[in-house]
This record gives C-alpha cells, sequence and structure tokens, in this order.
C-alpha cells in the first residue's frame, strides 16, 4: 500500500451536508501551491493554487464525480472521475460523472494542455477517493461500534464480515460529513486496481453521437444577439476609418461599434496573446444576418508600424516591440537564410565540437524548413458572454479559465467573485484555446452592446487571425572519423518568432562532443502552442537527420537510436539530459517488435520509423507508405509508446490513434504562407488537411507496460509522426525531404 502524507485544513479539504435529507460533499487539494515546470510553448511557469477532486454522494447512494478539467476530446471527463473512482472503491458503472464548475480557489486553473492532466491530477484525485473511502468507513464503524479496521469496502458498499452488517456509501454519508479529517491515507497497491487500467466508455459519448448540444456554439441564452469582428487584413495594419452606414441598414443589425481589447500599458500575461488590438465589431439577431452585413463595412486599412507592448511575467514587466512590417513568406525565408549564418545563443555544449569537426573524417551537414500551421479546430472560435456592471457570466470551449480569468478581472474591472465561467466541451484545442483573446472580446463587446452576446469567429476570421505554429528552421551537423563513428554533434536552429530547439534531449548525452544553438526573428504574426509545442518540428528535423546519418554510417536506423541510448544510459555526457534513455530504448524495442522490423516489409511497402520524447513521455513509430498514382499514402503504422500507468487503455488507444492522422496531414498537406501580411490560405479549400480516405487503414497501437504514475499521452506521440512519414518518404522515392509538407516541391532559398 502507498501511504501519503497530508496537510489538511478547512481551506483545503472541506466538507458539508448535501440535500435536506443529508449527504456528503468533499473538495480535497493534494497539490496547494504547485509550482508547474516551464511549460513546452515557451510560456512562462503558471502557480497552480489549488487542484481539488469532488466526489458527492447523496443519501440514495447517488455518487457523483465532478472533472475538474476541460474536455475537448482527450477524454479526460472519463479518465480522471476514473481516479478517483479506483481508490473510492465504487461501481464505475453505477458513477454519475458532471463537468465541475470553473472554480480557481477549489480547482484551480484547469488548464488543459501539457499533456499534464493526468500527470498532475492522479495523487491528488487518488487521495480524494482514498479519503472520502476512508471517512466512510470511520463513520460505519462508528454506527455499528466496530474497529474501523474491520470494514472493508467493495463497489459503493460497506462490510462488516464479523457481524454481516453492510449498508450503502449513501447510508452513511451524512454521518461521514462529521468525521474528522485523516492525517494520513493508504492509497490502494497498483496490482490492485479494478476501475483504472480497464477501459472504460466515454461518460459522454451516447451525448455526442446523438447529437446532444455539449459545445459553445450550441449554448443558446434568452435574449443573446450575436457578434462578430471584422479585423485587419494583414499582419501589420489597423484601421484608420470606417464607414458602417450600409451595415447599419442590413436586416437584423442591432450595432456596429469599435472595442480596444487591451488598453495602452496593460501588462499582458503568457496566455494574453492577442493579433489585432483594435477590432470593429458588427451586433445582430442572427449569425447569417451579421455575417452579411460585415460585408457592407467599407474600412480604410493602414499600416500600424512597430508596436510597444508591456508584458508581465515571473521576472516583473518588461516592454516587447513588435515589428510593424508587412512580411511575406518568401522574405521569411531569404531572413532566415541570413540569420543562420549569424553567430547564435549557446544553449549547450559538452566537449570540443569545434574540433572534432575541425578533425572529422566526414560531416554530414542537412537543414530542414516547416512553415506556420493553423490549428483549424473543428469548432470555430466563440464565446457567449453578458456583463453587467457588477458581474459577467461566460460561457463556452476554453483551455485555461484559471488564466484569463484575471485578465478578464482587470479589463472588465470586475473582482474575481463576481466572474463567472462555464465551460462547454470544446470541439478541438491542443493549444488554441488556451489563449483567452476571444473571451475578453466577447465580454467587452457584451458590456459595450448592454446585452448577452454571443461571438462567433468564422473560419476566414480564425485562420486569418494567428497564433499559429511557428516558422522553424534547423541545421544539423556530424562529424564521422575515418571508421565512420560519430565523434560530434551540432544542431543550430531558429524560428520566426521562436527556435524549436531543445538542447538537452536526445542525443544530448550520447555525444562526446555536443553543440546545441538557437537564434529568433520577430515578428508580428502571433504564435502559441501547437500540440506538441517545438517539439513537433525538432522531432521532425532530428529524427529524419538520424536515418540519414545511420545510412552513412551503414547502420539499421533503430540500431543507431539503440547504440546512442545505450551509451546514455551506460556513460552519459553531461548532467541536464532531459530523458531516460532505458524509457526511450524501451518504445524503440517495442516498436521493433510489433512492426516486424527486422522482417522482409511485405510488398509494396516502404517503411520509415522516429521516436521521440516530449511531455515526459516516449513515443515511437514505424510507418508504412506507399505510393498511388505518384502520391504517398500512410496504409498502416505500428506505435509504441510510455506513457507510465495507462489509466484507460481504449481511450488512450485512440488518443495515439489520433496523433498519427493528424501527425500524417500536417507532414504532407499543412502549411500556411503570407504576403505582405495576408494570409494566404484562408479556408480549407487551399489549406489542405487530410481526408477520411488518406487515413491510414490500420494502426496498431502498443503500450509499455510499467507502474510508472502517469506521464501524459495527448501531445507525445505526435512529433515522432512528422519523421517516420519523411523517412518512409525517402524509401519509396529515393528523395530525402528537408521542407514541410513534404509533398510540395519546396526548395531552400
Amino acid at each position: 500500500m502507498e501511504n501519503l502524507k497530508t496537510n489538511s485544513s478547512r481551506r483545503t479539504f472541506l466538507k458539508t451536508s448535501l440535500l435536506a435529507g443529508g449527504g456528503l460533499m468533499i473538495h480535497f487539494s493534494g497539490l496547494a501551491k504547485l509550482v508547474l515546470p516551464h511549460t513546452e510553448g515557451g510560456q512562462a511557469a503558471e502557480q497552480w493554487t489549488e487542484i481539488n477532486g469532488y466526489v458527492k454522494i447523496s443519501p440514495k447512494n447517488v455518487i457523483t464525480i465532478l472533472c475538474p478539467n476541460p474536455e475537448f476530446g482527450q477524454n479526460v471527463m472519463t479518465s480522471l472521475p476514473m481516479i478517483v473512482a479506483e481508490e473510492l472503491d465504487v461501481d464505475w458503472k453505477k458513477v454519475v460523472v458532471e463537468m465541475g464548475p470553473h472554480d480557481n480557489v477549489k480547482l484551480g486553473p484547469q488548464f488543459t494542455g501539457g499533456s499534464n492532466s493526468m500527470r498532475m491530477y492522479w495523487k491528488p484525485l487518488r487521495e480524494a477517493g482514498a479519503t472520502a473511502r476512508h471517512m466512510l468507513k470511520l463513520a460505519a464503524a462508528e454506527t455499528w461500534s466496530v474497529p474501523v479496521d474491520e470494514i472493508t469496502t467493495r463497489q459503493g458498499m460497506l462490510y462488516h464480515d464479523k457481524t454481516s452488517k453492510k449498508a450503502t456509501y449513501g447510508d452513511v454519508a451524512a454521518k461521514a460529513a462529521g468525521m474528522p479529517v485523516p492525517k494520513g491515507i493508504k492509497l490502494k497497491d497498483v496490482k490492485d486496481f479494478n476501475v483504472v487500467r480497464k477501459s472504460q466508455k466515454n461518460v459522454e459519448g451516447a451525448k455526442l453521437v446523438s447529437g446532444k448540444p455539449l459545445f459553445g456554439l450550441d449554448y443558446q441564452h434568452e435574449g443573446m444577439l450575436i457578434a462578430m469582428i471584422h479585423h485587419p487584413p494583414a499582419f501589420g495594419m489597423t484601421h484608420k476609418s470606417f464607414d458602417a452606414t450600409a451595415t447599419r441598414k442590413m436586416p437584423g443589425i442591432k450595432d456596429v461599434f469599435t472595442i480596444k481589447v487591451y488598453e495602452d500599458g496593460f501588462a499582458q500575461g503568457g496566455f494574453d496573446v492577442r493579433t489585432f488590438n483594435d477590432l470593429i465589431v458588427v451586433v445582430g439577431k442572427t449569425t447569417w444576418e451579421v455575417m452579411n452585413a460585415r460585408k457592407k463595412l467599407v474600412v480604410e486599412w493602414m499600416p500600424i508600424g512597430d508596436v510597444k507592448n508591456t508584458m508581465a511575467g515571473r521576472d516583473g514587466k518588461r516592454e516587447v516591440v513588435v515589428p510593424g512590417a508587412l512580411e511575406s513568406t518568401t522574405t521569411q525565408l531569404l531572413k532566415m537564410r541570413e540569420y543562420e549564418k549569424m553567430p547564435a545563443q549557446q544553449l549547450r555544449k559538452d566537449g570540443d565540437p569545434e574540433t572534432a569537426f575541425k578533425n572529422a573524417a566526414q560531416i554530414i551537414e542537412r537543414s530542414y524548413d516547416a512553415p506556420f500551421l493553423a490549428h483549424n479546430c473543428m469548432e470555430p472560435m466563440n464565446f457567449f458572454a453578458h456583463v453587467t456592471d457588477d458581474k459577467a457570466l461566460l460561457v463556452g470551449p476554453v483551455q485555461a479559465p484559471g488564466w484569463t480569468e484575471p485578465t478578464l478581472a482587470k479589463v472588465l474591472n470586475l473582482p474575481p467573485d463576481k466572474i463567472e465561467i462555464q465551460m462547454t466541451r470544446m470541439g478541438g484545442g491542443f493549444g488554441r484555446r488556451a489563449y483567452g483573446h476571444y473571451l475578453v472580446e466577447a465580454a467587452l463587446i457584451s458590456r459595450k452592446a448592454k446585452a448577452p452576446v454571443k461571438l462567433i469567429y468564422s473560419r476566414e476570421d480564425d485562420t486569418t487571425y494567428g497564433i499559429y505554429r511557428p516558422m522553424y528552421t534547423a541545421t544539423y551537423r556530424a562529424a564521422l572519423d575515418a571508421d565512420k563513428n560519430l565523434i560530434a554533434f551540432h544542431v543550430k536552429g531558429g524560428g520566426i518568432p521562436e527556435h524549436a530547439i531543445h538542447a538537452n534531449r536526445f542525443p544530448a548525452g550520447a555525444v562526446d562532443h555536443y553543440l546545441a544553438e538557437g537564434w529568433e526573428i520577430p515578428s508580428n504574426i502571433t504564435i502559441g502552442a501547437f500540440r506538441a509545442p517545438r517539439s513537433n518540428f525538432n522531432a521532425a528535423a532530428e529524427q529524419c537527420f538520424l536515418d540519414e546519418l545511420a545510412e552513412a554510417m551503414g547502420k539499421d536506423p533503430i540500431a543507431l537510436r539503440l547504440e546512442l541510448l545505450k551509451r546514455a544510459k551506460e556513460n552519459p555526457v553531461g548532467k541536464n539530459n532531459e530523458y531516460d534513455a532505458d524509457r526511450y530504448a524501451g518504445v524503440l524495442e517495442l516498436v521493433r517488435e510489433k512492426s516486424g522490423w527486422n522482417s522482409a516489409v511485405p510488398k509494396p511497402f516502404k517503411r520509415g520509423v522516429a521516436a521521440y520524447f516530449c511531455h515526459n513521455s516516449y513515443a515511437a513509430h514505424v510507418v508504412d507508405l506507399v505510393l498511388k498514382d505518384g502520391q504517398p499514402y500512410v496504409e498502416r503504422v505500428f506505435s509504441a509508446v510510455d506513457c507510465g500507468i495507462v489509466i484507460n487503455p481504449d481511450a488512450a488507444i485512440n488518443m495515439v490513434q489520433g496523433a498519427v492522422v493528424d501527425g500524417i496531414g500536417n507532414s504532407l498537406y499543412g502549411g500556411l504562407t503570407h504576403k505582405d501580411g495576408v494570409v494566404q490560405e484562408q479556408n480549407f479549400h487551399s489549406y489542405r488537411l487530410i481526408r477520411m480516405h488518406e487515413a491510414p487503414k490500420s494502426i496498431d497501437v502498443s503500450f509499455v507496460q510499467n507502474d510508472i504514475d502517469p506521464t501524459g499521452l495527448g501531445e507525445p506521440p505526435f512529433p515522432p509522426v512528422f519523421g517516420a512519414v519523411a523517412n518512409a518518404l525517402y524509401k519509396a522515392t529515393g528523395k530525402r525531404h528537408y521542407q514541410q509538407p513534404f509533398t510540395l516541391s519546396n526548395s531552400r532559398i
């Protein structure tokens, strides 16, 4: 059994009676004042004040478990309550799951992102369930006048075998509410799990397939108006003047006005990203009427020039100058080529790489580029707001309500306890909905319109608004001696406006002489977290280069990686290596076994492999690709993942499969370009996404079986897909691919 000590207090462990007939409600904090690690999206670390698991038990033994985290398809609304149910020892089939309300005092920031949900909530929610169970046992023991150690539980029932007495949890729930708070909680041994590690159906599955209103776009409110914004056509522009005469005459239109998202000098937090600060707004009765009326606006646009923003963070306030140039992809690439030749920031250095490269018998050097990518959430951005002088109600899809609420409080000049945020299910997110500008916009529009308003973005609005995956480049160099042994490794990467280099990841720690450098080019094109931020490019470039390196060394691609990992395990270089070489090697060995890597590849498949570590987990893929009419098609994929304990196997498999399809689509088709600040691909007719018939026929997913606490799954399987596709494509065409998307005839300028 595992013991966790708690420092329970009235603030962290509250008990209240429910209903007139009595009951039990528990909010339990196990992560008070937790400081999260630096996020992989380059944002500053945030402090989580509390995370609470909720358990509600009614006198009729209705057991309700509240999910604290927003849901956008990663199935946390099922998996997180499963953790509580495991320690509470209840029949999962009889559990009612509800989405918890936003409450950053009781539930913390409730952030969905960074593959943190399972990792961060694992022990607190186990402790919440175990504590509730122990209090119920105390109540039964007192009722029956028997020692608490003689009470057992099973599927929501309490038993005392010596007297043959039994009771439901609901029978003693009211009494349990008065029990003393335990100071030490025993948790189950993982070998005794009955709920966790068993596949459970999505608790909202039936609602999803039957079209129940779950999403922000479904939300309705009495007297609700529809609002749409009209932002500049190009990054680096703003409106000089506008004429809304024709717009106001259109049917159903209530008002046209401008809003300023942040006032001058406003100290923006890490997730207060916004592209256009001054917006024109059209408000009306229906979406169709507003969309048609918006087309009648006559606007004169002008360059905004350089903009000075005030940023707030752990290091205090600082001013950041955003350049005002109207950027184009061709000039961006030229600028990146110039920066490649300049000195860069040294991120890590082991040994003497300069001398090793000088004395090398052979040097292999390759450069890789990747474009901006749009999130393209299935559900366009939207949020409802009803703001009055003394309170605000906001309802809709958001990944980080706790990080947006302080911004709303400042912008609206309302105390946080007067702002209510209700979270709907999200129709996609993966970083896009972590940035709360659209909540702020909705709130400001409602306040100015003096009415309840739902703000809706069209697909074009969202695609042209920004907050993209950055534009990246990286150059890899390897030095070989006369015997083709790897003696030095150098990576130098840059991007607009950030680089993607993770200096302390593989193969750092596996090479005696190692150098990592990075550089960045400022831009007014706003970027943000995109599924596995930075890793999604870094993995692609690194894994392509390792395959080419293996070929030059005359080694099998998996064998080379395992050889390097063996070195990192037995005689590591440096002290800051982020990865566990054993776990990394484990996914490679598993995917080699499951794919039959060492056997002959069936015709007409061409095979590629890649593996990567990010967000505390490890993933590897073997891709089998064919050419159909000269175009690549991934027909089957073998995936191996080590994410620690898999809470809900079926859901985990689905998540890996989704990552594979997402990765194939982005690697073969994804790309966003600009001309004089204007986005050239504004909707799906020009921004290519993977089609259903292009998804693999088979995605075989295997997990490394261990008892390590969960370490994240939403993002880790995504990055290595890019490299595996590129490596398979080389086998099929005989041509290496250095620019994404791989199916376009890109060339380095």
